[in-house]
């Protein structure tokens, strides 16, 4: 300290917590979760309904500077494919859930595509007229911008400046993200040396029979891992569950909540189902019969360590279940 000045700059807690809820945002709001929505699809569906819906002046306008039109434009087979994905096309425009998702919009009931990943009963037949309304906006929206400026860049940017203020409201959502993105990076690490590629949601290894296995972020369960078998189909291996809330008292709400999530899981075929809590003391017993179907359960603390007994039956069977070469 000189002349009696001192300094004290907090840790920047928030900006932490905003990297880990990110990571899992790109994977499944932003641009990386619409191209890989769309990497599984067929180009020509997508294609004839951009066609049918998109003015073909807006088309070319993006088509010029090398972008495809859907990301801009939402049609009812991308949204019908992946309902998140309403969520990028909110944030594009830039409005917030409370802004978007009302009476006066006509959007509300919509809402669970975004929330729950699927789209409400009574809500695909007026799903293509829900997406011109759309498309209205964004045409609106690229007018604005202008043709000249128009990039993928810009597009992400805006939709980031919309995505900042609802993490910066959601507490809890910012705990729960980074603690899935904890977890996704334990696995990274157990796997790395069989990595072939990976980014912020996604990773690809190649296992010990030559497959594909991927682990992903996913909208319900949190993280998943599949092997790629023959003609583009995928053996489900693993789906993991993670609540990162730290309350003690309130661990067995989120295990029944864990417990629905993992009954889909069972349904899409997985078949192991693990839940990570983010508290150390719980009753494991209760644990299991809050959430029968979760074969493992493993505490958050011991993954991020990578110790303890927890840490090391997870590792071992991550090796085993997704058939990596031990090396």
């Amino acid at each position: 300290m000189a002349d009696g000045i001192s300094f004290n700059i907090p840790v920047p807690n928030l900006q932490i917590d905003f990297s880990y809820a990110l990571a899992q945002m790109r994977g499944l709001y932003l641009q990386e979760a619409l191209c890989a929505t769309v990497e599984g699809m067929d180009i020509r569906l997508i294609d004839k309904e951009l066609a049918k819906f998109v003015p073909n002046k807006a088309l070319a306008s993006l088509a010029r500077h090398g972008l495809r039109g859907e990301l801009v434009f939402p049609v009812p087979a991308i949204l019908t494919t992946s309902p998140s994905l309403l969520g990028y096309y909110r944030l594009l425009l830039g409005f917030s859930q409370k802004e978007f998702y009302t009476s006066a919009t006509g959007a509300s009931r919509f809402k669970m595509m975004e929330d729950k990943r699927l789209i409400p009963k009574g809500c695909r037949d007026s799903l293509p007229l829900f997406c011109e309304a759309l498309i209205g906006s964004t045409c609106a929206l690229m007018e604005g911008i202008g043709p000249e400026r128009i990039s993928r860049g810009i597009l992400d940017d805006l939709t980031l400046l919309t995505l900042g203020p609802q993490l910066r409201g959601g507490a809890n959502v910012r705990k729960g993200t980074a603690a899935i993105v904890k977890v996704f990076d334990a696995i990274h690490h157990i796997v790395k040396k069989s990595v072939t590629s990976s980014d912020t949601s996604r990773i690809e290894i190649r296992n010990a029979a030559g497959r594909k296995v991927l682990i992903e972020f996913a909208p319900d369960p949190d993280i998943i891992i599949r092997e790629e078998m023959d003609n583009d189909s995928y053996r489900n291996i693993i789906a993991i569950e993670v609540k990162g809330g730290t309350d003690f008292s309130n661990i067995h709400n989120r295990i029944g909540e864990a417990e629905k999530s993992h009954q889909k899981a069972r349904i899409k075929g997985f078949t192991e189902c693990w839940t990570v809590v983010n508290v150390d003391r719980y009753d494991v017993q209760m644990a299991r019969k809050e959430s029968p179907s979760t074969n493992r359960f493993y505490r958050l603390s011991d993954l991020v360590q990578a110790s303890g007994d927890e840490y090391g039956d997870f590792k071992n069977r991550i090796v085993s279940l997704a058939g990596i070469r031990k090396r």
